[in-house]
């Protein structure tokens, strides 16, 4: 074993100032994450001060995760070479001048462009947060301590529509990105002060071609996807950037498995619990990401309630995944149902929920009920899943590549997220736009067009079925991913038993003691 190994897989002496230093780094987490779903109640406003469109909104949402998802396997092999404090001071300093420029937009291009800024301090963020946990807990505790990395990482994305809410309630909407300021110059104090440095010395080079292609190829796909109900399926704009897309995605795997530092090595999916933790965990975040992007715009368009009201009522998801992760709900199913049966448990509530708001909600005369139930069936699948996979993932690398190992995880969340926003958000438009005459690029631009109150009545039941629709299908991809995930993951503990012997009973404890062994 060399050196740099061995002061990345063990902590003889948890740090004494660990649980502290776990507060700061969730602080600057959640901060961050908040920024995935901030956004989403603010729709109204940007589409009513910045004229932007449908595309405009979802490219605002879009260019902060798809930014995030390029950069975090170069940001994670960075933080492992050059010192996780260091990559995470300058995160902190990058999403602060970011936060900046964003509240100050004047357009809607400025604003797409700031958020893309942000985007590559918030790589340098979510990467550097999960290896530091890694370090500085010993095995004994974690696990818990990646329950509630977990937990912050479900609330982040949850509680984004509420503190938009309560912020567009009493300021403009500019204020949802300053208020980041004086958190990240708080955070970088602290991370300065309290946070060890650790760095494996003797790491891979960052994969700079590798991050240019990855970011390249999801950027391109998903704007295809965006652009389609707008130009047609079929249309060049839309076929050539699909075409470039798959194109650079392409040269990102076949680079990354010929070039001797990686910056995602390819031969971790031959792991089938690799695979299976991947699977599920671009699905969670793919219905948790879209379903919110849509049911905010729900409950403002089509059922009247304003931004703090509609971020209220979002807001049960979070207090859902919160209760039951600190009250250990997933620390107590894990060892009784497994790895892959509580990962397929906690996919099946996230679709049931998904599922329940699409048929419950009642469209435009539907009362809250549906959606409450709904939320609060998919905040009990989030807290079973996400720890489980995010434990599962870090398992299948090797413990010198923690900084890898959480942008991995991290990209998954993060292109999971965009492509719910996308996919949902495509759904939602094609069916929208099928229903509907009026020509308009977005749901206030059809209602200010129509001529009479029964054509507006008839624009917001179109969205409202579009809702459905694309709530629906939603359920059906999360459902089959978890089934996916729990089939790949019981898979692999069979081969696992099958080489070593009966598996240990602590599911628990033994993926990380595995891997320490397998990299000495």
């Amino acid at each position: 074993m060399t050196a740099s190994t061995a002061e990345t897989s063990t902590v003889p002496h948890p740090h004494p100032r660990r649980w502290l230093i776990l507060g700061v780094l969730m602080l600057a987490q959640l901060t961050v994450l908040l920024d995935n779903t901030v956004l989403n109640v603010a729709i109204p406003s940007l589409t009513r001060e910045l004229d932007a469109s449908t595309a405009d909104i979802q490219w605002m949402i879009n260019a902060y995760s798809l930014v995030q998802s390029g950069l975090l396997l170069t940001a994670g092999s960075s933080a492992d070479r050059y010192g996780r404090r260091k990559m995470l001071a300058a995160g902190l300093a990058l999403f602060g001048i970011g936060s900046l420029a964003a509240g100050l937009s004047q357009s809607s291009g400025q604003l797409i462009a700031a958020r893309a800024g942000m985007g590559i301090g918030g790589a340098l963020l979510i990467t550097t947060t999960l290896a530091v946990v890694v370090q500085i807990f010993d095995d004994s505790e974690r696990v818990k301590a990646i329950g509630i990395w977990s937990t912050v990482n479900s609330l982040g994305f949850a509680v984004g529509p509420l503190l938009g809410g309560v912020m567009l309630e009493h300021f403009w909407w500019g204020a949802i990105f300053l208020i980041n300021i004086p958190v990240a110059a708080l955070g970088l104090i602290a991370v300065v002060r309290l946070v060890p440095e650790s760095k494996n010395p003797q790491g891979d080079r960052p994969d700079l071609l590798g991050a240019v292609l990855s970011t390249v190829g999801m950027t391109a796909v998903v704007y295809g996807i965006i652009s389609g109900p707008e130009h047609g399926w079929t249309s060049a704009q839309v076929l050539a950037s699909a075409g470039v897309g798959v194109l650079a995605l392409g040269a990102f795997v076949r680079w990354e498995l010929h070039v001797p530092y990686p910056m995602l090595d390819m031969h971790f999916f031959r792991n089938q619990r690799f695979v299976g933790a991947v699977a599920g965990a671009i699905l969670v975040a793919f219905g948790m990401g879209g379903s919110l992007y849509l049911l905010t715009q729900h409950l403002q368009f089509v059922l009247g309630y304003g931004a703090l009201e509609a971020g209220l009522r979002t807001a049960p998801l979070a207090i859902t995944v919160v209760a039951l992760n600190l009250a250990g709900l997933g620390a107590r199913l894990l060892p009784k149902l497994g790895t892959p049966g509580t990962i397929a448990s906690g996919m099946t509530l996230l679709a049931g929920g998904l599922a329940a708001i699409a048929l419950l909600s009642g469209g435009t005369d539907g009362g809250y009920g549906g959606m409450l139930l709904g939320l609060i069936v998919m905040g009990a699948g989030i807290a079973l899943a996400m720890p489980a996979m995010a434990n599962a993932i870090m398992s299948a690398i090797p413990p010198e590549k923690a900084g890898v190992g959480a942008g991995v995880n991290g990209t998954l969340a993060e292109f999971g997220n965009g492509l719910g926003v996308a996919v949902l958000g495509a759904v939602l438009n094609s069916r929208f736009f099928a229903l509907v005459s009026v020509s308009a690029a977005s749901l206030p631009a059809a209602l200010a067009a129509a001529s009479s109150a029964e054509e507006r009545r008839e624009i917001a039941d179109a969205f409202a079925s579009g809702l459905a629709t694309s709530q629906l299908v939603g359920a059906v991809a999360v459902l089959l991913g978890g089934l996916l995930a729990a089939v790949l993951l019981q898979r692999a503990e069979r081969a696992d038993s099958a080489v070593s012997g009966p598996p240990n009973k602590d599911t628990n404890k033994d993926t990380a003691t595995d891997t320490r062994t397998s990299a000495t």
